[in-house]
């Protein structure tokens, strides 16, 4: 391209973050431009990197993105926000998501030409996802469903063409409470404290976040003082039930690891853990796995699933045909572009700690083998002379695999499941030079709030305590066997939309453990790429509120303490040293890659290695 070209688009550039500083009233936004969707994070804003070309559709979307980032600064606090925000994940995506909408409309009144990019974006992305060819309000989730009645609540010009189809299928489904509460999100979209209180009374009515107190009218001072005093004796109450459940909770866990050591499969108290973790001594065999019949026990806090007939073990390949899956591959590859130049190093200097571990010695003086290039002058003084030659000698270097495990969840969607996949693919390209086998797999659930299993409970009368209520989806993107370039398109579907639905960790955990462990590698690596804890709508509403996460504290212990697998977490935003023994923090995505690199460099540290086994066989003892 031309010097004017390249002059032509940096003024674009400098045009555009100008105008998002200024339509957002603040002059301290630090505007990028990166490969990759747009986003804002605090103060610094990141938009897509144009092309030099410029084209006109190219210029809309940049445009439109940097509208969106700008009204968000300008009329959202955050503060506020994050403080009367839901604890549930679809809570959450939902409360997100309707306030990104009032900000969109409010900025929208008074500036046509924004509106204008605004609709025009948000129609490409409901193209992108099909909504003008749903025929069910199951195939649009509910946050994205109540976002998008909110906006045309509050403004009916905004929503576009491509989403009437689904917006005619949830029009007046959702009962009265939620119909009144749409109604005061559109009266109260000016003042975003009175939005929330709104859009809290949304998400209590749908069963997606507990219903906030509402104060009193004109009530006497008594009668403020008792309920007052009545509020702090429920709330001391609660306290106290979440302490005695913790406690109580503490001595069963141990209770079922004892169990798990000492009963034989089919006579525990109904956990599966025992059946599961017996395949260290190679009792289940690789790869797809029978489900088995849920166990049968009295015990409601025993984990188990309702129904295994849905739950699926499921290669890449078989989700998405092959023309969809190179379109996802290259847009996986342009992403790739920017991350690389960071990572690459990385995983150069990890590269060189795995050759340097594979290093061969040599011995000399003998009277045959490879010819002595040191020790030349001997020959040319004594032809004759013997003990000229040296042979190689192979170090005791052990044969390792790594298992990816990623975290495939709704909320994992944009940039940490794009910049997961770009790692696990230099990942796999690096450790595959050294001569290190790679595993890359994924978990998700098959649909949203059940599925097929929340179905086939309600036609049994909806027994209580019924355990795991959703359809697992684990997915093979690479095996440890197949080779990179074989499997290197798959990684792309991680980039999918729609696939990414809800997060059962525990037994996606003893899934890939029990993968690896049918591996003739002696030395066995999982790393597992979460945001956050185990969340499953329909399994969270009929049992325990720490359910799912008791049960991946369990499976976490087990394999800890058991050692024939080291496993290590990163968590994305969302605090894992409190699950896993070995883990790390990072609070942006973009981290992921050095962090990851960084991990398996201390674990392929043999010095560190030998140290981690030492504290890892003292604390088992202790446990013991």
């Amino acid at each position: 391209m031309s010097g004017k070209d390249q002059g032509r688009t940096e003024d674009f550039k400098r045009a555009t973050a100008g105008a998002l500083r200024a339509m957002a009233r603040t002059a301290d936004v630090q505007v990028a431009y990166q490969p990759g969707p747009s986003g804002l994070s605090g103060r610094r804003a990141r938009l897509p990197s144009p092309s030099r070309a410029l084209a006109a559709p190219e210029i809309a979307k940049l445009r439109a993105a940097a509208d969106s980032i700008a009204l968000r600064l300008r009329h959202h606090d955050d503060a506020l926000h994050n403080a009367r925000a839901p604890q549930s994940r679809a809570g959450k995506e939902a409360f997100d998501a309707l306030e990104q909408a009032r900000v969109e409309i409010i900025g929208s009144e008074t500036m046509a030409g924004v509106a204008a990019n605004l609709r025009r974006q948000l129609g490409e992305h409901y193209d992108q996802q099909g909504l003008r060819h749903i025929s069910s309000r199951e195939e649009m989730p509910l946050p994205a469903a109540l976002a998008l009645l909110a906006r045309e609540r509050m403004d009916p010009e905004a929503v576009p063409e491509a989403a009437r189809a689904a917006l005619d299928l949830w029009r007046g489904t959702l009962g009265p409470e939620a119909e009144k509460a749409l109604d005061d999100l559109a009266s109260s979209r000016a003042s975003q404290a009175d939005f929330i209180t709104a859009a809290r009374k949304l998400l209590a009515a749908m069963d997606l976040a507990e219903g906030e107190a509402e104060p009193g009218d004109d009530e006497s001072s008594d009668q403020e003082n008792e309920g007052g005093e009545e509020t702090a004796q429920q709330d001391n109450s609660q306290d106290s039930q979440g302490d005695s459940s913790e406690q109580e909770a503490a001595p069963f866990l141990a209770d079922q690891a004892e169990l798990a050591e000492a009963e034989p499969a089919g006579e525990s108290s109904g956990e599966e853990e025992a059946d599961e973790l017996s395949a260290e001594e190679g009792e289940a065999p690789a790869g797809p796995q029978p489900r088995r019949a849920p166990p049968v026990t009295d015990d409601p806090a025993a984990y188990r699933a309702f129904t295994r007939a849905f739950d699926e073990e499921v290669e890449a390949e078989d989700l998405c045909d092959a023309e969809e899956l190179s379109r996802l591959r290259m847009q996986l590859d342009q992403q790739l572009q920017h991350l690389q130049a960071v990572v690459a190093k990385l995983a150069n200097r990890l590269q060189r700690r795995l050759l340097a571990q594979q290093t061969r010695a040599w011995e000399f003086d003998l009277e045959e083998g490879m010819l002595d290039t040191a020790r030349l002058s001997r020959i040319i003084a004594n032809p004759l002379l013997p003990l000229t030659y040296k042979r190689e000698r192979d170090t005791d270097f052990r044969d390792t695999v790594v298992t990816l495990l990623i975290d495939n969840s709704g909320s994992m969607r944009g940039r940490p499941i794009t910049v997961a996949a770009m790692c696990g693919d230099i990942l796999a390209r690096t450790l595959e030079r050294c001569a290190v086998k790679v595993e890359i797999l994924g978990f998700t659930t098959r649909a949203w709030k059940g599925g097929q299993s929340r179905e086939a409970w309600v036609a049994a009368g909806k027994p209580a305590n019924p355990g795991r209520l959703n359809d697992l989806r684990h997915i093979i993107y690479k095996s440890a066997d197949t080779p990179w370039r074989r499997a290197r398109k798959n990684l792309g579907l991680m980039l999918r939309e729609g696939l990414l639905k809800e997060n059962i960790d525990g037994e996606a955990l003893l899934w890939a453990y029990r993968r690896l462990l049918n591996r003739p590698e002696h030395r066995r690596i999982l790393m597992v790429i979460s945001d956050g804890a185990p969340v499953d709508d329909s399994t969270l509403s009929v049992n325990a509120g720490n359910y799912l996460e008791r049960h991946l504290r369990e499976v976490i212990r087990e394999i800890e303490a058991r050692q024939a697998v080291e496993l290590v977490a990163i968590g994305i935003g969302h605090d894992v040293t409190r699950y896993y023994r070995r883990a790390v923090t990072i609070v942006d995505a973009e981290e992921l890659g050095g962090t990851m690199m960084s991990k398996l460099t201390e674990l392929f540290d043999e010095d560190a290695a030998l140290a981690w086994s030492r504290f890892a066989a003292q604390q088992a003892a202790l446990v013991a």
